[in-house]
């Protein structure tokens, strides 16, 4: 199924889960927030959050810095 990822078309598998999606792409997950379709999804919520055809994500990561 095709999905968007910070304005990137992404093929991934029916089913697969944000969390599913972060470990798909190498990213960690305690340092990213993602919003789906505008809205942000919890942390908890990663695993729970199953996506869908056409959905838009954007995944922001976390940088340390001063």
């Amino acid at each position: 199924m095709l999905i968007t990822v910070n304005g990137e078309k992404k093929d991934v598998s029916d089913g697969i889960t944000v969390s599913g999606l972060l470990e798909h792409l190498n990213i960690q997950h305690q340092r990213v927030a993602v919003e789906r379709n505008e809205e942000i999804v919890k942390k908890t919520a990663y695993g729970e959050t199953v996506l869908k055809e056409g959905d838009a994500l954007e995944v922001v990561s976390f940088m340390g810095g001063g």
